[in-house]
């Protein structure tokens, strides 16, 4: 068995997931970012003091292996018309609150309901305490909240927490203990950054023998990457990640003019490297697809992919 550790948060994670779960042959270890403050999950932690829930539900989606109905059941969402009290939340993390209130253990909820669903893997919350993410910008600026950072035009120059953060045994011995460590996909500032600053997790990814591949973005993202290189993103990885990363997967595909318009318009720009030659090998493939009118990263493209990847790490 390979041991696979994929380090993220929010669709992107549960993108690639969704892909290597499909795989034979590989131990699945997801750690998920817990510093989301917005919408349900902002909420439901605030209310019940827990670590942020609604990426580790989306991460269970995409391992389970059970009918589709259960799935759907966890992503559904009260609609705000009908219900003030209800409204806005999704069912998976009352669901994971109601569980957790219940077994006093936060860690002991995720294993029990990813029995329900039947998850093909092991789900780890980056640390169990609830937290704020804060960046600092280039020019000083202090912001404070997760979903406020992408609020701010202005270039971020680091991420931290406002008091000291302990990571999750399991996600450190994770990372030790993995053959094959992916990064990404996802936002870069608010999803991949938020779990390898933690200090214990920081230091496992220095000590681990694992390879460590970056899945990198398509497009930038406006507030956190604006006009941002491939080399760009890279960099701020290794600034926060402080150790290297052997190899960078890039998609290769050129898209219409029509799509590339309608991101241009959002500010929005294609993620191209300035040259090959870095310390980290880089792979260029196919690995998104258009069909719904967006750029995104496929499943199946990143599953064929990383069976590649797997012939030759």
């Amino acid at each position: 068995m390979t041991r696979v550790t994929v380090i993220g948060g929010g669709k992107g994670q549960s993108l690639i997931l969704r892909g290597l779960k499909n795989i034979e042959g590989l131990d699945i270890r997801a750690i998920v970012s817990v510093s989301d403050d917005g919408g349900s999950t902002g909420r439901l932690r605030s209310e019940f003091s827990l670590p942020a829930m609604g990426d580790i539900r989306n991460v269970m989606v995409a391992l389970s292996e059970s009918e589709p109905l259960l799935s759907h059941i966890m992503e559904f969402r009260f609609d705000e018309m009908d219900s003030k009290a209800l409204g806005g939340h999704s069912l998976g993390n009352l669901i994971l609150t109601a569980m957790a209130h219940k077994t006093g253990n936060f860690m002991e909820a995720i294993g029990s309901i990813s029995k329900i669903l039947n998850v093909k893997g092991e789900i780890i919350p980056a640390s169990l305490q609830e937290l704020t993410l804060l960046a600092r910008m280039k020019d000083g600026t202090i912001v404070r909240g997760e979903s406020n950072i992408p609020l701010f035009s202005n270039h971020i120059e680091d991420i931290f927490y406002d008091h000291p953060v302990e990571a999750t045994k399991e996600a450190v011995d994770a990372i030790v203990n993995s053959d094959v460590i992916i990064l990404g996909i996802g936002s870069l500032y608010t999803s991949i950054i938020p779990n390898i600053i933690i200090p214990e997790i920081k230091r496992a990814l220095s000590i681990t023998k694992a390879k460590k591949i970056y899945y990198c973005n398509v497009m930038t993202q406006p507030g956190e990457t604006d006009n941002y290189s491939g080399e760009e993103h890279v960099n701020a990885l290794l600034k926060h990640m402080e150790s290297p990363i052997d190899m960078v997967v890039v998609d290769n595909n050129l898209f219409s003019e029509d799509i590339l318009k309608k991101y241009d318009e959002e500010s929005s720009n294609v993620v191209r490297f300035n040259t090959d030659a870095h310390a980290y090998k880089i792979i260029y493939d196919d690995l998104a697809s258009t069909s719904s009118g967006l750029i995104r990263h496929d499943a199946k493209k990143i599953y064929n992919n990383f069976k590649k990847i797997l012939e030759v790490i």
